[in-house]
């Protein structure tokens, strides 16, 4: 059962902190859409969210992978789908991705 037409995510501030981070202002553009886009989807499954964002990996219970601003950086997010919530969990470059368990973080 879906709750919610439109997801809601927490938090905005963790994308506005990114890009106001010292050589990080070209996320700016790619994550507000990215946002945009996100915000009006209403994902009742894995397969919804991958048939928006084809480029997104799909990781177990609950976490996706999204690739912003042409794969420059990686925004990790885990995501309730009955209820229509998108928790940002983790924004940065690859080196920094490859730092974090994304199943974990």
């Amino acid at each position: 059962m879906v709750y919610s037409r439109w997801m809601r995510i927490i938090a905005r501030k963790t994308l506005v902190d990114h890009w106001n981070k010292p050589g990080r202002g070209d996320s700016e553009q790619p994550l507000r859409a990215w946002f945009a886009e996100a915000e009006s989807a209403s994902w009742a499954r894995p397969s919804d969210l991958k048939a928006q964002f084809l480029s997104a990996s799909i990781l177990r219970n609950g976490r996706a992978v999204f690739n912003i601003a042409g794969n420059k950086y990686r925004l990790v997010a885990w995501i309730n789908y009955p209820y229509g919530v998108l928790y940002i969990r983790f924004i940065g470059t690859h080196a920094e991705y490859d730092r974090i368990d994304a199943q974990e973080i």
